[in-house]
């Protein structure tokens, strides 16, 4: 009698090499393995950007819960077959395979096995799978490279994820050369300001566990898109809204629409240069989204409305859940998300609000350096003239937002745009 099927496993020499180019940058690569240290509940994550010409390394250490051989073997499967849980920062199973291939040929896993603090090591090497064009994992032999990574832990457990042959970081010509070494070195740079950005809400401990993270020794410090510290950022919407998925169930998605301070509102040029962003005013304005509190897309509006260098003050944060991912259609590389069609018409409202006030703002900050605009009183930051109607509308809105009240001003707006509508044009309401 006939089976039901014939079993067709893929080439692993061709399959691997394909999944090298999945999409992953440097500094998305190395993020992604910051977020099994997370979800393995590291406190304390370093990476070692090491230049040694064609025997560089990079390597990410953690203070997380270990493994055994066990688990490293999982780990180090195409595909693990363990589940993820609600707000677990993993997804496809992937992550340590594919963003780690994406960078180098060889990755060495090594971990302290959290009952007996036993160090296990396993190995994924591109050159040994090509020769026997199997899924096969082996075990490390290098004496020198174990003593290292021993002197890199910082607790009884942990994990220390390696890199080596480093082909996708160095040129394969003239790896030795003092060329080779400025580029390698300029990408801890990068992937510093990639890292403050991403996961600036666990370095500052904003609605997650705490997490230090250094980068060549030196630890960083949380970019935050939104500047809360600062006196004149405007919080304009705090809204919930509910999202019909799939399932028939509805998701919750997190808005919170920002006005940014204009230049001249910012405690010191040093601040505002700061919150510029690694890819600048224009460039940064828009959507920040997050997977359960990390950042995995920013800038721009998806398709709702243009960039403008008029409304380079509005940024706006979207929060989603793991139980959203299908909804979101999250990429492999969290770097990139397909905004549902439905929440981008639910948007719309508090991407127009937040767009009218950041432009305003803007313009009067330009008519003040040109000598323009009135003197109000004291000559505040951010002082209005009272025929804007507009303005004094979303004004009274951003306070609404962040007195906490914001139910009960939509209440009046419905109020006043009975007994007065052309007050309540007038106001935008």
């Amino acid at each position: 009698m006939k089976s039901s099927g014939i079993k067709v496993a893929p080439s692993a020499k061709r399959l691997t090499s394909s999944l090298r180019d999945i999409g992953y940058s440097f500094e998305s690569a190395v993020a992604d393995l910051i977020d099994n240290s997370i979800a393995a509940g590291a406190t304390d994550v370093d990476v070692v950007v090491n230049y040694n010409g064609s025997d560089s390394r990079v390597f990410i250490i953690d203070n997380g819960r270990g493994m055994d051989t066990e688990g490293l073997t999982e780990a180090l499967r195409f595909g693990t077959k363990r589940g993820y849980e609600q707000g677990e920062l993993g997804r496809y199973g992937l992550g340590l395979k594919t963003a780690s291939l994406s960078q180098c040929r060889r990755v060495v896993v090594y971990s302290r096995d959290p009952a007996d603090g036993h160090l296990d090591a396993l190995s994924l090497d591109l050159d040994f799978i090509e020769t026997v064009d199997d899924w096969m994992v082996t075990y490390p032999d290098d004496k020198d490279l174990e003593e290292r990574v021993r002197s890199l832990f910082r607790s009884p457990t942990g994990t220390v994820v390696v890199w080596e042959k480093l082909d996708r970081l160095l040129p394969a010509k003239n790896p030795e050369s003092s060329w080779a070494r400025q580029k390698f070195l300029r990408i801890a740079d990068r992937l510093q300001q990639h890292l403050e950005m991403v996961f600036h809400r666990f370095l500052a401990g904003d609605g997650a566990d705490p997490v230090t993270i250094r980068v060549n020794g030196e630890e960083i410090s949380p970019w935050d898109p939104f500047v809360t510290d600062e006196e004149k950022t405007e919080l304009v919407s705090n809204d919930v809204l509910d999202l019909p998925t799939s399932t028939g169930q509805l998701g919750k998605v997190k808005v919170r629409a920002y006005c940014l301070p204009a230049r001249s509102q910012f405690s010191s040029h040093d601040a505002f240069e700061r919150a510029a962003g690694p890819r600048k005013w224009n460039r940064q304005q828009g959507l920040y989204i997050y997977r359960a509190n990390r950042l995995v897309q920013w800038g721009g509006w998806d398709g709702i409305r243009t960039i403008d260098e008029h409304i380079k003050l509005a940024r706006v944060s979207l929060d989603f859940d793991t139980d959203l991912d299908d909804e979101f259609n999250i990429n492999v590389a969290k770097m990139r998300v397909t905004m549902p069609h439905q929440l981008k018409k639910m948007l719309a409202r508090s991407i127009a609000d937040v767009c009218a006030q950041a432009g305003a703002r803007y313009r009067r900050d330009q008519n003040r350096g040109s000598g323009e605009q009135l003197e109000l009183g004291d000559r505040a930051a951010d002082s209005i003239s009272i025929s804007n109607g507009a303005e004094v509308g979303l004004a009274l809105k951003s306070a609404a937002a962040q007195s906490g009240h914001y139910d009960a001003f939509l209440e009046m707006s419905k109020i006043i745009k009975k007994n007065s509508p052309d007050l309540a044009r007038q106001l935008g309401l």
